[in-house]
C-alpha cells in the first residue's frame, strides 16, 4: 500500500511541501521528500494535480509508484504567482526559426503574450505533432503551448511568408546560422522600416571563422541588417520561462530603437528585458560562459564543492572581462545579465547542457559518448575551439578557458587540468588586457561604423 501525506508548513510566508511514500510491498521503506520553496498553493496548481491523482487511487493507492507522483510533480507546468500576460494594444506576426528548447520556450512566451507565432522545425515530424497535440515531442515534452503558436517546416519559409512577418527571431545554434542566413538573406530588404525586427538569441562563435553572429549576419546579409539586427543574452532556462516564473534577459543593438522593439515585445509581467548598445559584449557573455560552465561541471564531477566552484565563477568572470574588452567590448557588459546572471546560472545547475558535459568529463566520461548521448547541442564544445584561437590571437592570459581546450581536444585529464591551474604562480586579480579592440575595430570598419561609437 502506498501512504500519501502532503503537508503545508508556513514560514515566512513560504510553503514546503513534503511527499512521503511508503511502500508495503518492499521490506525497506522508502522515503521521497521534494521541498518546493517560493511556491503558494492557491496559484501553483501542480500540488492540486497531486491531490487528484491521489483522490482517483483511492480505492487501490498501491497502483501508484513513487515515479508516477513525480512524474505528476513535475509535468504541471504552474503559472508564477505575478499577473498574467498582458496583451499587446497591437498583436505581432512572429516567425521563429528553431524548435528546439529555446526556440520552443520563446515561441510559448509570445504566444502566451498573444501574439501571431509561428514556429520551424527541420523535421516534418515535428511539426505534424506539434499543431495536432501543441505538444514538442523533443524539447518541453511535458509542456502544453499556447494555442497561438502554428508549427511549419520542415522547408524554410519563403520570401511571401517572411514579408508578411513583424519578427523573426532565430534560434538556431551557432554552427547552422551562417548556412541558414544564406538561404534567407535575399527575403530582408535595406530598407529598415519594410524589413522585420530580426532577433538573435543563439550563443556561440563560429568553428573556422571563430566570427561571432554579428559578423556572420554582416558576412550573409550585408551591414545595414547587421547594425540593426537585435540580440537577446541572460540567465532563462527555458523550463523555468515557460513555467512563468520570474526572469530577466538583457537586449543590445547597435541601432537602439530596434533594441526597445524587442524589450518591447517580451516584456511581461513574469519577463523582464533591459536594454544596451554592446551586442560584442552579450554575444562574448553568451559564448564564453558556456566554457566555464562546463569547467564547473567538471569539478562537481570530480567531488570538488562549494569553494572549487566559486572560484571558478569568479575566475571565469575574471577570464571573460578580460577577453571581451580586448576584443572591444565594454566591461560593464560582464557585470550584467548576460556576464555574471548567465555564468552563475550555468554554473550552478544540472540543467545546464554544457554543466553536464564537464560533469560527466569529471566522471571520466568520453567527450564523444556524451556528445552522442547528451540529446542536444552544447554550445561551449565547440566554442572552446573558438576562443582558443580568439586568446591566442589576442595574447590574453585566460587559463580556464585554454585548460578546458585542452581536455576536450587534446585528451588532457581533468584532474591534471585542475592541478596545473592551481599550481599557476600567483598573479594580479583584476587587470584588464592592455589590448586595444582590434576585432571589435574591424567590425565596426565593416559595417561603416566609427568604432568610437
Amino acid at each position: 500500500m502506498l501512504i500519501a501525506r502532503i503537508s503545508n508548513n508556513t514560514s515566512r510566508s513560504l510553503h514546503t511541501i513534503s511527499i512521503h511514500t511508503r511502500l508495503e510491498n518492499s521490506s525497506k521503506f522508502t522515503r521521497i521528500q521534494s521541498r518546493f520553496q517560493h511556491r503558494r498553493l492557491s496559484v501553483y496548481p501542480k500540488y492540486n494535480a497531486l491531490s487528484k491523482l491521489l483522490l482517483r487511487t483511492t480505492t487501490s493507492p498501491s497502483q501508484i509508484s513513487t515515479s508516477t507522483i513525480m512524474s505528476t510533480i513535475e509535468r504541471s507546468s504552474p503559472p508564477s504567482p505575478i499577473s498574467p500576460p498582458t496583451p499587446p494594444e497591437h498583436p505581432s506576426k512572429v516567425l521563429v526559426l528553431g524548435a528546439g528548447n529555446f526556440g520552443s520556450c520563446l515561441a510559448d512566451h509570445l504566444g502566451d503574450s498573444h501574439h501571431e507565432v509561428y514556429l520551424w522545425a527541420r523535421e516534418a515530424a515535428i511539426v505534424k505533432h506539434f499543431n495536432e497535440h501543441h505538444r514538442n515531442p523533443k524539447y518541453l515534452k511535458h509542456h502544453h503551448f499556447s494555442r497561438n503558436i502554428t508549427a511549419v517546416g520542415p522547408e524554410l519559409p519563403d520570401a511571401e511568408f517572411i514579408q508578411n512577418m513583424d519578427v523573426v527571431l532565430f534560434a538556431i545554434p551557432t554552427q547552422f546560422l551562417r548556412e541558414t542566413l544564406k538561404k534567407m538573406h535575399f527575403h530582408f530588404t535595406k530598407n529598415l522600416e519594410s524589413r522585420p525586427l530580426l532577433i538573435f538569441v543563439n550563443k556561440g562563435i563560429e568553428v573556422g571563422t571563430h566570427a561571432l553572429t554579428l559578423e556572420i549576419i554582416a558576412d550573409t546579409c550585408g551591414p545595414d541588417v547587421a547594425k540593426a539586427a537585435t540580440f537577446i543574452s541572460g540567465p532563462s532556462f527555458a523550463k523555468e520561462v515557460v513555467q512563468r516564473q520570474p526572469t530577466s534577459v538583457s537586449v543590445a543593438s547597435l541601432t537602439e530603437s530596434e533594441a526597445d522593439r524587442a524589450a518591447l515585445l517580451f516584456h511581461q509581467p513574469h519577463f523582464r528585458c533591459y536594454t544596451g548598445n554592446d551586442p560584442i559584449g552579450l554575444e562574448l557573455s553568451g559564448a564564453l560562459k558556456n566554457v566555464y560552465a562546463i569547467a564547473a561541471g567538471a569539478a562537481d564531477g570530480l567531488g570538488f564543492e562549494n569553494n572549487t566552484r566559486a572560484m571558478l565563477i569568479t575566475r571565469g568572470l575574471a577570464e571573460m572581462t578580460r577577453i571581451g574588452t580586448a576584443y572591444g567590448a565594454s566591461p560593464l557588459t560582464f557585470l550584467g545579465l548576460a556576464g555574471i546572471g548567465d555564468l552563475f546560472l550555468t554554473c550552478n545547475s544540472p540543467n545546464s547542457r554544457n554543466y553536464t558535459v564537464g560533469y560527466r568529463l569529471g566522471k571520466g566520461e568520453p567527450l564523444d559518448m556524451i556528445t552522442k548521448t547528451l540529446g542536444s547541442v552544447a554550445e561551449g564544445v565547440s566554442t572552446a575551439k573558438g576562443v582558443k584561437i580568439i586568446v591566442d590571437e589576442l595574447g590574453i592570459q585566460a587559463p580556464i578557458a585554454t585548460f578546458i581546450y585542452e581536455v576536450l581536444y587534446e585528451g588532457k585529464d581533468v584532474l591534471v587540468a585542475v592541478r596545473e591551474l592551481m599550481e599557476l604562480p600567483p598573479s594580479r586579480e583584476l587587470d584588464l588586457s592592455p589590448t586595444t579592440g582590434a576585432p571589435a575595430r574591424k567590425l565596426m570598419e565593416k559595417l561603416g561604423l566609427d568604432s568610437t561609437n
